[in-house]
């Protein structure tokens, strides 16, 4: 992939998002029947991002253990999750579609980009871990398993409650535009 498109998206896959937001509080149309399964799974992306922050040591320890023992980005699985979630929830295709667009076009070239840099800062412990694990998709762990697991002290270090307080806020928003329809 182009290393020039990697480093756009890795520069600028916040304020997109942001702008994806914007157009979510517009577009979306709640219904109990959507908001249910869709907070569900935006729940489960919750829960999975801060599982992968609580065992994450960024640019000091390849982090192999916990969620990263099934995917080698599962802080970006749970950010899907959670957007699918808020789509399903929202009840609009257009929306879902985008979100699918904008994860593709954004996110899968800012993954090759810190595997680029992963493989240049731990050599071959890295290589022998992309062997095993996935890129994104989970799948059944092979070999030992890792030793480190899930602190608080590193979920709070990595800062995933804003994560968390995101996500309340998206579901205060869809309850209140629910009840104003």
């Amino acid at each position: 992939m182009n290393r020039a498109y990697e480093a756009w998206a890795a520069r600028w896959r916040v304020p997109l998002g942001f702008a994806l937001g914007i157009a979510y509080l517009i577009v979306a149309q709640p219904t109990v029947q959507t908001l249910i399964p869709g907070v569900g799974l935006a729940l489960f992306g919750l829960a999975l991002r801060a599982f992968a922050a609580g065992s994450l040591q960024k640019d000091a320890v390849l982090a192999t253990g916990g969620p990263y023992r099934y995917s080698r980005n599962p802080l970006y699985l749970g950010s899907f999750l959670m957007g699918l979630g808020f789509a399903v929830a929202g009840r609009s295709w257009l929306l879902g579609a985008s979100f699918l667009v904008f994860f593709c076009a954004v996110y899968w070239p800012v993954m090759r980009r810190e595997e680029s840099f992963l493989r240049s800062k731990f050599g071959a412990v890295y290589d022998a871990y992309a062997r095993r694990v996935p890129l994104f998709l989970p799948w059944l762990p092979q070999g030992p398993r890792p030793a480190e697991g899930f602190r608080w002290a590193q979920y709070r270090a990595n800062r995933e409650y804003e994560a968390a307080i995101g996500f309340l806020a998206g579901l205060l928003f869809l309850l209140v535009k629910m009840q104003l329809r």
